[in-house]
């Protein structure tokens, strides 16, 4: 992934923000995305990440969640809000069980990955979106 200088120019690493309730597959994930050139932010579950949305959804140039996120808000509650407040958010849901819904509860534009997964399908999906909303956004 390519890094941004901004007007002072100073490097800036794209900040993810990786919502998921499971340690092992947070990890991979962490560890991929940051070999990758991605700096990380995690929320545990729902409730976490719709706050750290709202504290400021633009410092994020995507959102990775899982679905099924235990109680409270789940990762399709997630990337609706995270469009409410940037309507071209990067949204890729993982999941291992609720694929089938996408269709109906996932936001337009989106991908889902089913688990089990490889970390370069993520790397992958996450890198288009972001590029696509980065040419759409200069485009405009």
């Amino acid at each position: 992934m390519t890094t941004e200088a901004t007007e002072s120019g100073e490097i800036q690493v794209p900040t993810l923000l990786i919502v998921e309730d499971d340690d092992l597959i947070l990890e991979v994930i962490k560890v991929g995305l940051n070999d990758a050139g991605f700096e990380i932010l995690v929320a545990r579950n729902g409730t976490e990440a719709l706050s750290e949305l709202d504290a400021d959804a633009t410092r994020f140039k995507a959102i990775i969640t899982d679905i099924r996120l235990g109680e409270g808000p789940d990762g399709w509650d997630v990337g609706r809000h995270a469009r409410e407040l940037v309507s071209d958010m990067p949204v890729v849901y993982i999941s291992g069980d609720s694929g089938h819904e996408w269709p109906s509860k996932g936001v337009p534009t989106s991908v889902l990955i089913a688990k089990p997964f490889v970390i370069a399908q993520l790397i992958t999906a996450v890198s288009t979106l972001v590029t696509t909303a980065d040419t759409h956004r200069s485009s405009v």
